[in-house]
């Protein structure tokens, strides 16, 4: 039996594996001249400063899209709402545009940039099952109950281990 909370399936990303994925990815999309990235907000701003980086881009633009818990929607999911556009006229329809996250998990986010932007590519540096299939270019795929903890999102200090005491 297993007794662990989902989060407790834990994936931890430290900084230097971060960049490290980020790289990795800027590897694979290496090859195509790319017109601008677009950073996913928020966890999407790093991966995508590191693959300008790599690939020197220096065009980089923001998307911006939270989801609303309302009535009627199903548990865990609501409707989605773009807070910031990236620049039309760079836009367009997405072509030799590179938008770029952190991680692809249900799938909803991309789902609606394509929608949005048909002919641009969708990179992510970590990939689960249900949402890979909105991901032209992904890293390294995760299982999905796994909780991916982002360096941005922890602190450094003691933990106890998980089995056992000390």
């Amino acid at each position: 039996m297993n007794d662990r909370l989902p989060h407790e399936k834990g994936f931890h990303v430290s900084w230097d594996q971060l960049h490290r994925d980020a790289r990795a990815l800027a590897w694979r999309l290496d090859g195509t001249d790319w017109r601008a990235v677009v950073a996913v907000t928020r966890g999407g701003l790093v991966p995508a400063m590191i693959v300008a980086r790599e690939l020197d881009i220096r065009t980089i633009d923001t998307i911006s899209v939270r989801s609303y818990k309302g009535v009627g929607s199903e548990a865990g999911q609501g409707q989605l709402e773009v807070l910031k556009h990236p620049d039309a006229a760079l836009m367009g329809d997405g072509e030799g545009i590179l938008v770029v996250d952190d991680l692809v998990d249900s799938g909803r986010t991309l789902e609606l940039i394509r929608e949005m932007y048909p002919k641009a590519h969708l990179a992510t540096v970590y990939a689960k099952p249900k949402g890979k299939p909105m991901v032209s270019t992904w890293v390294t795929e995760v299982s999905q109950d796994t909780w991916i903890f982002f360096p941005w999102d922890m602190a450094l200090q003691y933990v106890q281990p998980f089995r056992g005491e000390d």
